[in-house]
Order: structure tokens, then sequence, then C-alpha cells
């Protein structure tokens, strides 16, 4: 299992990153990316820091990890700005807290994410075609997830990115320790996603591909 999206207790999660990574390594992940809520009060806070104990424990143990951030609840005119901001600063892997039926995102984030070109737009339920169009070209990782709540886009995710060939993953969106899968749980949010069980082993390569980009 590669999973793209996590949190410690830099922001929500309930784990330091060593546990979670360490839970995360026990379970059989081959890699994890930790991603903590940022916005512009404490990105310059918590970037640093997960890319010093990325760093550390990529030599101590044998899950790769990666150091990333969520922009979350960001106006969406800030995204890009934050993006480039959070690189300069080390890290890895860029995510956007997308547009989702269960949390009254700014209507606009989506977009204003793919334009940004950051590297995965989480749970963006509320995506229309167009905007994944503009992911396509942008190659721009749109994610199905695992996590209750969030999972309720899932379909409509789905069926636009195969429909126009879009790079799609599967993530957790772990905060506790119970919302770690397994990869056969993975592929099982997958098919009841509507995506068939033959393109499943592709949405894993992505994540793989995504991984060896990076580190």
């Amino acid at each position: 299992m590669i999973d793209l999206h996590t949190h410690t207790f830099f922001s929500d999660g309930e784990l330091i990153p060593s546990e979670l990574v360490r839970r995360a390594e026990d379970k059989g992940y081959k890699a994890i990316a930790l991603t903590d809520h940022v916005d512009a009060s404490n990105i310059d806070i918590v970037v640093p820091r997960i890319v010093k104990v990325a760093e550390e424990l990529n030599r101590l143990q044998s899950v790769k990890v990666i150091a990333g951030l969520e922009l979350t609840h960001v106006p969406p005119a800030s995204i890009k700005r934050l993006a480039d901001a959070a690189r300069e600063m080390g890290a890895q892997l860029v995510l956007v807290h997308g547009e989702t039926p269960v949390e009254p995102v700014k209507e606009g984030t989506n977009l204003a994410a793919i334009e940004a070109g950051v590297d995965v737009l989480a749970h963006p339920g509320l995506i229309t075609r167009d905007e994944v169009r503009l992911a396509v070209k942008k190659g721009i990782l749109l994610e199905i997830t695992t996590r209750k709540g969030h999972s309720l886009g899932n379909g409509i995710v789905a069926k636009l990115a195969l429909q126009e060939n879009a790079l799609l993953i599967v993530n957790t969106d772990t905060h506790a320790p119970g919302d770690l899968v397994t990869e056969a749980y993975a592929k099982k949010v997958l098919l009841c996603a509507g995506i068939p069980e033959e393109k499943t082993h592709s949405i894993f390569q992505n994540s793989v591909h995504a991984v060896q980009k990076v580190l």
C-alpha cells in the first residue's frame, strides 16, 4: 500500500509522525506521505518540521516517507502562492483539500488547485468535467478516498476520471491509527466507486510513479 494523504499531530491527526510511520510500516506500507493541514498561519512552521522528520525516518525505516502538506480551506486566490512557498521550504508533495460534499470548501478551490499545478487534488467530489479535463492536461492526480464522509463523492470523481482518462489514486486521509487500510481494502473502495477491476492495478501504479517522481 502507498498512501499519499495522512495527518499527524502537526494538524488534526492523533499521532506523532514516527508512530504513524511505524504503524504504516507494520501494516505493510511501502510509502507514506505526511500531509498535514496548513494555511498561511502555519505553513512556515509545519512544512520544515515535516521535511526534517521525513529525512530522519527515511534513514531508519523501510517505508519511504514523503514530506508533504494539504492546503485546507485556503482562499482559492492564495493556493498558487502557498503551494510555491511550500515547495521552496522543501515539500515534496502538495495536496489541496478539494471541494467535498461534507465540508463548506469555497467554490473555485478545485479549479484554483488544478491551475496552480498541485500534485494531488484530495477528495474533489464536486469537481466538474471541465476541471477534470484541465487536470488531465496538467497531469494532476485526483483522489479516491477511503475516508468516511469524503468518500460520498468518490462515484462522480471516478466516473468523470474514467471518461476523461484522468490520473486517479487512492488514499486514506488518515487521522487516527484505525484509518490506515490494506491494499485489499483500498481495492474494494475503488470497485465500489465504480472502477472496473482491470483498472485498479493502474491506479495503484499511479501512486508508485508519484513516489518515484519525488524521491
